[in-house]
């Protein structure tokens, strides 16, 4: 049987551009479309993006048409190895070094007035973090969304500490999609296959070739670096637009970026923040779009995805308008229309509220010292609530199943009697063991309705590597922003898998990718107590009806 598989070759070339062969450094030639904003010289948004400068997944001509029409040149390129690039298609290590070149390029060119900005999404929003990092005076304002500067890192056992990030599946399998060669090819492994690694073995032998970047993280990850110019953190802060959203699978790389800006003055004061009810794609919590949507619905998403960005840029590459009329941080109370602006994040004016974990209850009252057990068996893994982590909201999973079973622990607040704004960081404090030698813990935040519907509302997840002894784990469930209505109630859920998104413990010890041989591991958690579980959010306000 032959492993099946959608090769995507480039699209046709747009007629509204003028496609140049640039070169880097290096002689290496790269596919670059420059759309024009009329014949005078002006500020250029730069977009490196290896998902095809003209292909349909996103949508650059229509992006790169609306810039257009507010005044801005764009040039959009296809990053190194990617479909009409040359060069090798390996992940991250080129882009900061090709990214001066690029701008360098532009600034030489007749459209140039010597002043360029980056705008783009997930990998696209990554190029403009590398290329930040070398400093390139012309680089004068950047506006990534749902990325981060760890965008796609696999996580390394030689990481310090007790515990480090659980692995995206994702991670193993972007180099042999998105970056095996020039083209895409989209194809889905048998999750049910042992050892799971073969799918990927198979379809290399299908194509007749491998992934230099599949090749350079298993079975022994080499990391080169990514920023050879030092990390962008330590560059010249230039202004930007960090674009997050609530129910971001990548949201935690982005989150993490912000409180290392956070910590540099130049950065905390160049750092304007616009938080979202959207997904990786894009799909809004109020309004998601279908898996593949329409020429019209793109069209009518345009001024909602790129205005911020235009705004931002008006000020910071023309001077349209000053620095302060742009807030600091912006961000949508999920369920709620528009924006609430704030000096900070998360805002002044809220509190902390703890809940404490009991037998199946979220008590803002500490219970008596126990503990609770449940079993991880690697042969029968807690499902991932939804089939496109990257598209949630799309599908916006009802959860309310995953409370029956016996490998999920279930804990549920008291209704409310009043809406209530949820605002802030959420973190789980927890001590846990397991008779393992390695375990997940998965913690999900769910607002429950009056009819048992299970939305989710924030989620976390930590590895322990040496789980046979009791280890404290704070897990990061990362930021929100949420409306948690009369009558709803939160529920927490923890688990020991959530797969295929995240790969689990073998039980063994084995890599779950290679493992051939499963062993079930009971887990414990320890509640009550001065030491039990508790569930921390960030900021809480009730609202009087």
């Amino acid at each position: 049987m032959t492993m099946e598989f959608l090769h995507v070759p480039p699209a046709p070339l747009s007629d509204d551009a003028t496609q140049h062969m640039v070169r880097m450094r290096d002689g290496v030639r790269l596919a670059t479309d420059v759309y024009l904003a009329g014949d005078q010289p002006g500020p250029t948004i730069l977009i490196r993006l290896p998902y095809d400068k003209v292909g349909s997944y996103t949508f650059i001509p229509l992006i790169a048409a609306y810039f257009v029409r507010h005044g801005y040149h764009v040039v959009a390129q296809d990053v190194r190895g990617k479909f009409r690039s040359e060069g090798e298609a390996l992940l991250f290590v080129n882009e900061a070094v090709d990214g001066y070149d690029a701008i360098e390029w532009i600034t030489h060119q007749a459209f140039s007035d010597g002043i360029v900005g980056m705008w783009g999404d997930s990998y696209y929003g990554y190029t403009q973090w590398a290329a930040v990092s070398t400093q390139h005076p012309a680089l004068r304002a950047i506006s990534p969304r749902v990325t981060g500067t760890r965008l796609g890192e696999l996580p390394s056992n030689e990481d310090g500490g007790a515990t480090r990030d659980v692995e995206m599946a994702v991670a193993l399998l972007y180099p042999c999609t998105f970056f095996h060669s020039n083209d895409v090819y989209l194809w889905e492994p048998d999750w049910d296959r042992r050892p799971l690694v073969d799918n990927i073995e198979e379809f290399f032998e299908t194509v007749g070739s491998r992934s230099i970047s599949f090749d350079q993280w298993y079975p022994h990850q080499v990391r080169l670096r990514r920023f050879p110019a030092g990390h962008p953190v330590d560059a010249r802060p230039v202004p930007v637009l960090m674009t997050i959203g609530w129910w971001d699978n990548c949201a935690p790389w982005q989150w993490s970026d912000h409180w290392k800006l956070v910590e540099h003055q130049g950065w905390r004061e160049s750092e304007y923040l616009l938080i979202e009810s959207i997904d990786h794609e894009n799909n809004n919590l109020l309004n998601p779009r279908g898996e593949v949507p329409t020429p019209e619905e793109l069209e009518e998403m345009l001024p909602e995805y790129l205005d911020p960005s235009i705004e931002f840029f008006d000020v910071f590459l023309r001077d349209r308008a000053p620095s302060t009329s742009i807030p600091k941080v912006r961000w949508n109370l999920a369920h709620t229309e528009g924006f609430q602006v704030s000096d900070q994040w998360p805002p002044a004016d809220v509190v902390t509220r703890t809940w404490y974990l009991d037998a199946d209850r979220l008590s803002e009252s500490i219970a008596a010292a126990g503990e609770l057990t449940w079993v991880h068996d690697p042969t029968d893994l807690v499902p991932s609530p939804a089939k496109n982590a990257f598209a949630f909201l799309g599908e916006q999973p009802d959860e309310r199943d995953w409370a029956a079973r016996k490998d999920v622990l279930v804990f549920d607040a008291d209704p409310v009697t009043d809406p209530t704004d949820l605002v802030g960081g959420v973190v789980l404090n927890a001590t846990v063991a397991s008779t393992g030698p390695s375990m997940d813990v998965f913690a999900r935040v769910l607002d429950v309705a009056p009819d048992g519907a299970a939305h989710l509302v924030a989620r976390g997840q930590v590895h322990v590597k040496d789980a046979t002894v009791r280890t404290d784990a704070a897990i990061d469930l990362g930021q929100i922003g949420y409306r948690l209505a009369a009558g709803h109630r939160l529920r927490l859920h923890i688990a020991s898998s959530d797969y295929p998104e995240f790969i689990p413990q073998s039980g063994t010890g084995e890599n779950f990718w290679s493992a051939t041989e499963f062993a079930s591991n009971t887990q414990t958690l320890v509640v009550g107590g001065d030491v039990g579980a508790h569930l921390v959010i960030g900021a809480v306000r009730t609202l009087s009806p």
